[in-house]
């Protein structure tokens, strides 16, 4: 179930700085790592309700043709490659000078969940992404589904963990290289819109 390109893809999209790595990064420049470690795990439970949904929704799906497989496929991978088009377009727009006032961890993971919670284009993209990875002959897509979610959501918590950790470790450090965060967002957008083209071609 769980392969290297499967793998591999989820530490790109993971990495790739967004709403909830930026709040997770600017609460680790601003309230140090301790705050930031809080922000990681708001932010994983943010994506709950999506994965759900997504699920939901996939696991009908995937059942009813290998045609409606193909399709959802192939679509999933033209997002993917929208999602590397867009990150291209918007590198150099992360902003880490942003301030936070949260104090409580409870807040900080109040507001970490919100973040992800009303952001509904993560819906779309679990929507688009997970199948990517599920076998045509796997006996329950849904428990294919869950696990493949599950790991996608440690990844986050680990990366957005080491994200804050970072951030308040090197906060100098980042502030002064907006340059270098632009290079980095490219190299990524590049490398997803590879990951999205092998994947369309392959058999699996």
């Amino acid at each position: 179930m769980i392969n290297t390109e499967f793998l591999l893809t989820s530490l790109v999209v993971v990495l790739v700085p967004g709403t909830g790595a930026i709040y997770t990064i600017t609460t680790g420049l601003t309230l140090k790592w301790r705050a930031s470690l809080a922000a990681a795990l708001g932010c994983t439970l943010g994506i709950i309700p999506h994965i759900t949904a997504s699920i939901l929704g996939l696991s009908a799906i995937l059942n009813m043709s290998a045609q409606v497989f193909s399709v959802l496929k192939l679509a999933g991978a033209a997002y993917l490659l929208y999602l590397a088009w867009s990150m291209w377009r918007e590198a150099g727009t992360l902003d880490i000078n942003q301030k936070t006032t949260e104090t409580s961890v409870k807040q900080i993971i109040r507001r970490a969940i919100t973040i992800n919670l009303l952001n509904p284009k993560l819906t779309i993209f679990f929507f688009a992404f997970l199948p990517l990875f599920t076998t045509k002959d796997s006996s329950s897509h849904t428990a294919e589904l869950v696990l493949l979610s599950a790991v996608f959501m440690g990844m986050t918590l680990v990366v957005f963990a080491g994200y804050g950790i970072l951030a308040s470790a090197i906060r100098t450090y980042l502030m002064r290289s907006s340059r270098a965060v632009k290079r980095l967002q490219q190299a990524f957008a590049v490398i997803l819109a590879g990951f999205a083209v092998e994947l369309a071609l392959s058999e699996k």
